[in-house]
């Protein structure tokens, strides 16, 4: 069954789950610097229906805006970087997003690294900072357990593969099955009609609008992936895949931002309405 014929809306939680089935996400994003991007991807984690959101903070900026900007999200604090994969496997988390605004410097890089070798087999998804640690060779994911999914606009896709991603939509799925198949990830290849594809099977996605070229855009894309992911790790619907959360978690972020324009006007979007709008794009896609 191609993805096109598969449901593109993450499955009903039964009446009696806990926040546990729902899906335990770690945000491993954010900066001195950039602090909003932790908290657009932890609170659009939470909108698309994360159990539990846990933000590893970096930084003392981060750290202290949590519990304002998403006071239901745990913060957690690393006192050694190279344990965080320890960490992540003993309490539990079903899916990991790094990269986020989370910068240059060199713990991040550290921190990356470590959840590239370490982590348990769960869904990682992996955007922005996160993807400049991979430079040009994609192919250092191969073989990762868990499932990966990649989430780069066209800049970061060029640097992958070492040649720049043509604008037109036939380059553009060729270019997005190439860092799939080198990569062995799930690629979210954003932009007009993102192309999601896991190298074999392709959707182009028809919701959105160019109102969405917003800083933090793609930061609330990451935020939903991981939500929609970590479903794949509870063992509670084994017939919903990585593939299948990538797919959905883009179709409903463009439809919120479709909303978002619809009410406010494409040029007063910013990525906050985004999360505003996406549970009425939630509630529309699974009617």
């Amino acid at each position: 069954m191609s993805v096109q014929e598969r449901s593109l809306v993450p499955p009903e939680l039964p009446a009696d789950a806990h926040k546990g089935d729902a899906g335990r996400v770690l945000v491993a994003c954010g900066s001195a610097t950039m602090p909003g991007a932790a908290l657009l991807v932890a609170r659009a984690a939470q909108r698309a229906g994360a159990g539990l959101v846990t933000v590893l903070a970096t930084s003392d900026e981060v750290a202290h805006a949590l519990p304002v900007a998403a006071p239901e999200a745990i913060l957690m604090r690393a006192s050694n970087i190279a344990n965080v994969p320890f960490e992540v496997a003993q309490r539990g988390f079903h899916s990991v997003v790094a990269g986020c605004g989370l910068g240059q410097a060199d713990d991040a890089q550290q921190l990356v690294q470590a959840l590239l070798g370490r982590a348990p087999a769960i869904p990682l998804v992996l955007d922005a900072d996160a993807l400049n640690v991979l430079g040009s060779a994609p192919e250092k994911l191969k073989g990762r357990a868990g499932g990966t999914v990649l989430t780069p606009h066209p800049g970061e896709a060029a640097r992958l593969l070492g040649r720049e991603v043509p604008r037109d939509a036939a380059g553009r799925e060729a270019a997005a099955r190439e860092l799939a198949q080198r990569s062995g990830a799930i690629v979210c290849l954003k932009g007009q009609g993102t192309v999601v594809t896991d190298g074999r099977f392709v959707y182009m996605n028809d919701t959105g609008n160019s109102g969405m070229a917003t800083a933090g855009s793609g930061d609330v894309l990451a935020g939903i992936v991981a939500a929609y992911a970590a479903l794949c790790a509870t063992g509670a619907f084994p017939q919903w895949t990585v593939l299948d959360a990538a797919c959905a978690a883009v179709r409903a972020h463009g439809l919120a931002g479709d909303f978002a324009a619809s009410h406010l006007g494409k040029r007063a979007v910013i990525a906050s309405d985004l999360i505003q709008w996406l549970a009425q794009a939630q509630r529309r896609l699974s009617s």
